[in-house]
């Protein structure tokens, strides 16, 4: 299935990708991709001679009825593999231990550091619970990935792709064997991610957030939120002023 769908992709979106040498022929390997859209879990993965897993929500595999099939027959053809995030701390290690197994079979893991899809198109800060205690448990190279262009195909919110074509860079493996042993330095960890995340961000261009996209997303529903209380307000205002004017009117 993987052939048939990255086949599609590839006939139909043309990806263009730099960089594909930097990927091993063999052996394990963590792919650090920034996340731009729904859609980076299937381009990456399309352009690969090699399968990748990535970590996805267990809603995606247990959905009901006709469509929750073809949904779950869908994202494990992509090579996703379904985690239970019901409880924060066990969600965390869940991802972990998925990861580790996947890359002690010799095959690659996809992994996004910010955790969730930039709101706005610029890089933020990299979370440590997954990507940098992954790296230094299974002493696996970190690669680090830019999509670029791939939020255009799919905006967050709409069904339908758009035609455009997306780029893939893919950079040098990155060896953090020097903290090994070392995975429960919060210190570390935030230095292993950042690191990625700077090779990242030259990849990509992008500008570079230093909060969490979480973060990030509360803010700008807040800010959503503010403008329509004024915007409701003072439409309310409005007519009220109009229905002074009348009565004076009267």
């Amino acid at each position: 299935m993987k052939v048939s769908i990255g086949g599609s992709l590839k006939l139909a979106f043309r990806p263009w990708v730099e960089g594909l040498e930097n990927i091993p022929a063999d052996g394990p390997a963590i792919l650090a991709s920034n996340h731009l859209s729904f859609s980076d879990s299937f381009f990456l993965p399309a352009v690969l001679d090699r399968k990748v897993t990535f970590i996805a929500k267990q809603e995606y595999f247990t959905s009901p009825g006709v469509k929750g099939k073809l949904t779950a027959a869908f994202f494990k053809g992509v090579g996703q593999l379904p985690v239970d995030r019901s409880g924060a701390r066990g969600a965390g290690e869940a991802a972990v231990k998925s990861a580790l197994e996947v890359l002690a079979r010799g095959e690659l893991f996809g992994i996004y550091p910010e955790g969730t899809r930039s709101p706005d198109g610029r890089l933020y800060r990299g979370k440590p619970g997954g990507l940098a205690r992954v790296a230094l448990l299974s002493g696996a190279p970190v690669i680090p990935v830019a999509m670029i262009d791939t939020e255009k195909v799919q905006p967050p919110g709409k069904v339908l792709p758009k035609m455009v074509r997306p780029g893939i860079r893919i950079g040098e493996p990155l060896d953090f064997s020097r903290y090994q042993g070392m995975d429960g330095d919060r210190f570390i960890l935030r230095s292993v991610t950042d690191e990625v995340m700077y090779k990242i961000m030259e990849l990509s261009g992008q500008e570079y957030v230093d909060i969490y996209a979480t973060a990030a997303k509360r803010q700008i529903a807040d800010e959503a939120k503010r403008k329509a209380e004024e915007e409701k307000a003072a439409k309310a205002a409005g007519l009220d002023k109009a229905d002074q004017a009348d009565q004076g009117g009267k």
